[in-house]
């Protein structure tokens, strides 16, 4: 398994409007995307989370697999409605074949 996790904070500009449409696309992300096993978008719940709001968890069967949503049109829109909300962000990935 591939794992891709973003962590974010967001500007004041994000607002219930704004995250509602990122949850859209999480949603055709989780409809469309092949060998996708698992995104969520979520509130960060860790208290120590240096301000760090929300997070993206995705989960694929490969880093090949990851490496094609990275560049798929979809994962391309939703970053560019998303960066001009976001004050700082964090990514982190994790293969699992490769230890």
């Amino acid at each position: 398994m591939f794992h891709h996790v973003v962590l974010m904070k967001f500007t004041p500009a994000a607002d219930r409007a704004f995250h509602d449409r990122v949850e859209e696309y999480s949603e055709q992300l989780r409809r469309t995307t092949p060998r996708l096993e698992r995104y969520v978008y979520r509130p960060n719940a860790a208290y120590r989370s240096d301000g760090l709001t929300h997070v993206i968890l995705a989960t694929f069967s490969t880093g090949a697999d990851h490496d094609a949503y990275q560049v798929s049109p979809l994962h391309q829109e939703m970053k560019a409605y998303m960066t001009p909300f976001i004050e700082r962000i964090v990514v982190a990935d994790l293969d699992d074949a490769h230890p």
